[in-house]
């Protein structure tokens, strides 16, 4: 999928919200655990995507939840995406892996996630540089979304350390710079020597719980998409990230997990998560009008 299908997408829908797909076993109603056993994961998700699919353009699963459960969780993960595309074709698929090794390693989790699980992206690490990004970004209609400004508290210990970098208003001279405006510019350029347009195949993470950070950053990465994790229970405003964030072809598409896909954890836990991503999808529409 490359920029303008995605953005067709959102538009046709009028809503950019991305539904993450972090499910914890511990965490699944106990009517699917007694019904569907060892296969309660794929139940479980085939419940969620079937009820938030009218909302959603996006999902997200969270890789770690299914590595947990070795074979088993592999396998229901892969079931998941093939579920998605045989049934709701169109839709962007995100591996939220935060992959960020090099070289060999790097292409094999590539392939992996792009070939053999068939995703549209996968979020990445970027501290070894641009060697941990480039095996991800050669494969055209697929895109390595990379970590930039993120919405966990302990975030500021490294991404808003100061460092030399270029100026924010396009000099040569070096001036200080946060490290997370630094991986941006840096990667943008990079991608953009090597591949050209960086639009089609390069994304970045920055949390919704520090939203003024959003109109920074579009100063310098203003026609990138962004993903945005941390509205709902994390804290995070819709209201403020559409404010400090969108662009002229939306520019975001917004994380909700545990907001939507626990918002009930009886048997109307479906019906629950549709209520919960329409009434966050209705707030978009509202949102893309307004702004």
């Amino acid at each position: 999928m490359n920029y303008k299908e995605l953005y067709d997408r959102i538009r046709s829908k009028g809503s950019f919200l991305c539904v993450g797909l972090d499910t914890d076993p511990e965490k699944i109603p106990a009517c699917v655990k007694e019904q569907c056993g060892n296969s309660s994961m794929l139940a479980f998700n085939k419940a969620i995507i079937d009820a938030t699919a009218p909302y959603a353009v996006a999902y997200k699963p969270n890789i770690a939840f299914y590595e947990a459960e070795g074979v088993s969780g592999w396998q229901q993960l892969a079931e998941t995406v093939s579920y998605i595309r045989g049934n709701y074709p169109g839709m962007f698929i995100i591996a939220d892996a935060k992959r960020g090794d090099i070289g060999n390693t790097a292409d094999r989790y590539a392939k992996a996630f792009f070939e053999t699980m068939d995703f549209d992206a996968v979020t990445l690490a970027p501290y070894m540089g641009s060697d941990s990004i480039r095996p991800f970004l050669k494969r055209s209609g697929h895109w390595g979304i990379v970590l930039a400004m993120t919405s966990n508290k302990s975030a500021e210990e490294f991404e808003t350390l100061t460092v030399t970098g270029g100026s924010a208003n396009g000099e040569n001279t070096p001036s200080s710079v946060p490290l997370y405006e630094r991986i941006i510019r840096d990667t943008v350029q990079s991608v953009e020597a090597e591949f050209g347009n960086s639009e089609d195949r390069l994304m970045f993470v920055v949390g919704a719980t520090r939203p003024e950070k959003l109109a920074e950053i579009r100063r310098y990465c203003p026609d990138h998409f962004l993903l945005v994790p941390g509205v709902g229970a994390q804290g995070g405003s819709l209201e403020e990230v559409a404010r400090h964030g969108l662009n002229s072809h939306c520019g975001l598409l917004v994380n909700s997990s545990r907001g939507i896909i626990y918002a009930s954890s009886g048997e109307d836990f479906a019906a629950a998560a549709a209520t919960a991503a329409r009434e966050m999808a209705e707030q978009m529409k509202l949102t893309l009008k307004r702004f």
